[in-house]
């Protein structure tokens, strides 16, 4: 019996072709964002796996190095984790010594988050990791300017007013050419 015209599990029937890669839809990008993002984190991946630490601690370290002395309730809104989840993974960094949790000097019941040393060090040699395969592909892509890539994945990942506000505060936007 062709598998076509085998019953799936479910009742529904197989399919066996491929969806095209132009078409209805243009998969080209969706599987360049996939496997770019494989690899950017890859780089990171591989520097935090000695430590036994994850894709998690690598973002919170990374927002806490840019905004030292952030509260939890303004990480978990930037994340958009929940409270559970970042527990868990900021305790670890906690006690390993990257990040300083500080209580609050107007709100006492409010927790302020700090790097440490040891926290800067590991998120520079993180972002240098990643800053190196970004500036090798505007190389090999012969992009000079990266004011494009900049807007293009601006408008990507601004839907979330967390996100703009973050944006906004840190000077990043469109690009002046």
């Amino acid at each position: 019996m062709p598998l076509a015209d085998a019953p799936a599990p479910d009742g529904d029937e197989i399919v066996e072709d491929a969806l095209p890669t132009r078409g209805e839809l243009d998969f080209r990008l969706i599987e360049l964002f996939f496997f770019a993002y494989r690899e950017f984190t890859g780089d990171a991946d591989s520097i935090l796996e000695r430590y036994g630490f994850g894709r998690a601690h690598h973002r919170i370290l990374h927002f806490v190095n840019r905004d030292p002395g952030m509260t939890i309730a303004e990480i978990l809104d930037l994340l958009e984790i929940t409270k559970q989840s970042l527990s868990r993974v900021l305790r670890q960094l906690i006690d390993d010594g990257f990040i300083a949790q500080v209580q609050g000097t107007d709100d006492r019941r409010q927790r302020r988050l700090y790097p440490t040393q040891k926290g800067r060090d590991l998120t520079l040699e993180l972002s240098r990791a990643q800053g190196r395969r970004i500036d090798a592909a505007f190389r090999a892509a012969a992009l000079d300017d990266p004011g494009l890539v900049n807007d293009f994945l601006l408008e990507m990942g601004a839907d979330r007013k967390a996100t703009r506000d973050w944006f906004a505060r840190k000077g990043i936007g469109r690009e002046n050419r």
